[in-house]
């Protein structure tokens, strides 16, 4: 039976080759087999292409497939082969659902986006001291193409019918910026409202958010409201997953790489376009856990990262609600090969968001100010 440990130390080693190959979305590290855990830890490989050898292969299940000669266990750690379409963000114009709506004050789990696009409100956190209220979201959902220039945020988004300055709820506040060329950890950005009361610190069907988890398992089964796909659940099937990501024509970014993401499977589509920002909760509890940003073109896969690293990088924690109490965060379990983990201080500090320009940089005499 193969260890976590083993598991992650060999995917390390191997997750930069294998994601040069064609038709490999994803490596990361998950249950050798779901059904039964006590197997132990394998490799798992997001692919939509195989050798035609694995294809052959009979019995195979709809999820998983015989794997290619070329992925035979290795260092005593077996490989799953996850069937899977390729990877991209999902912020865009799907489907019109109850959460696209306009809604005052807002709250998480509803549309929100620049005047082209929508994503969704994932959460409402505030700073260290608890006085300012922000909405955490996704680069590509709340910043102007990847650039600090200032972007209104309009809610519901701009595929909502979201308009400047009618629905104007605020402008972006500071955000992390896209790579080509490095590895990314997270899409993320917060946005400042124009008033505080625009703001209510409570999340759409599920209320009061009251904290963060700083740990989850594979295994772990969570929940959340999306802009498009609304209530659904969600396990964790594989964690310090290295994903490629597709997004396309956003600031020309193209397919890019994310690391130690988690991949979270659901039983119907769990991210598609318009769920992008929009936040994992537990079960229980409703504690927030995880970021989507991404998903397989089917929307059965959601790609997030953990909602930790967001705090950790930008300062925040969820706002505190008019009435109950905020938590600490909670930390979980202690194995770190079979949880998430938090960013080393180094990365945290190379991943300092950027502060956005706080008013556009042209103005012209003829232009309608927004409110």
């Amino acid at each position: 039976m193969a260890s976590f440990r083993r598991a992650y130390l060999l995917k390390q080693r191997i997750a930069g080759k294998m994601l040069r190959l064609n038709g490999v979305h994803g490596v990361g590290v998950g249950l050798r087999d779901p059904k039964h855990p006590k197997r132990g830890a394998a490799i798992i490989v997001y692919a939509d292409t195989l050798s035609k050898a694995a294809a052959a292969k009979k019995n195979k299940s709809p999820r998983t497939t015989a794997l290619p000669r070329y992925l035979k266990p290795r260092a005593g750690v077996p490989f799953r082969i996850v069937r899977s379409p390729r990877f991209c963000k999902r912020s865009g114009n799907g489907p019109s659902t109850r959460f696209t709506r306009r809604i005052r004050p807002v709250v998480a789990g509803y549309s929100v986006g620049t005047s082209d696009s929508s994503g969704t409100a994932g959460l409402i956190v505030s700073d260290a001291s608890g006085c300012e209220r922000l909405i955490l979201s996704n680069n590509h959902v709340l910043v102007n193409n990847n650039t600090r220039r200032f972007s209104a945020t309009v809610q519901p988004g701009g595929a909502d019918g979201g308009t400047v300055p009618k629905d104007r709820i605020g402008q972006l506040d500071r955000f992390v910026k896209l790579s080509r060329k490095r590895a990314n950890y997270l899409d993320a950005a917060t946005a400042k409202p124009l008033r505080r009361s625009l703001l209510r610190p409570a999340y759409a069907v599920f209320g009061i958010v009251p904290g963060h988890v700083r740990s989850y398992k594979v295994g772990d089964r969570l929940k959340k409201v999306g802009r498009t796909t609304g209530v659904v659940t969600g396990t964790v099937e594989s964690i310090h997953t290295d994903v490629q990501v597709d997004y396309g024509d956003y600031s020309n970014l193209g397919t890019i790489t994310f690391k130690n993401q988690s991949v979270i499977r659901g039983k119907r589509p769990v991210s598609l376009e318009g769920d992008s920002g929009s936040v994992w909760l537990t079960s229980k509890g409703n504690l927030a856990a995880a970021v989507n940003f991404a998903g397989s073109e089917n929307g059965m896969l959601s790609i997030s990262y953990p909602i930790e690293w967001f705090m950790q990088v930008f300062g925040t924690r969820a706002a505190k609600p008019a009435s109950g109490r905020l938590l600490r965060a909670q930390r979980g379990k202690s194995n770190r090969f079979i949880c998430i983990r938090p960013l080393p201080a180094k990365l945290v500090k190379s991943l300092r968001p950027i502060t956005a320009s706080p008013r556009p940089l042209r103005r012209h005499a003829t232009a309608k100010k927004a409110p």
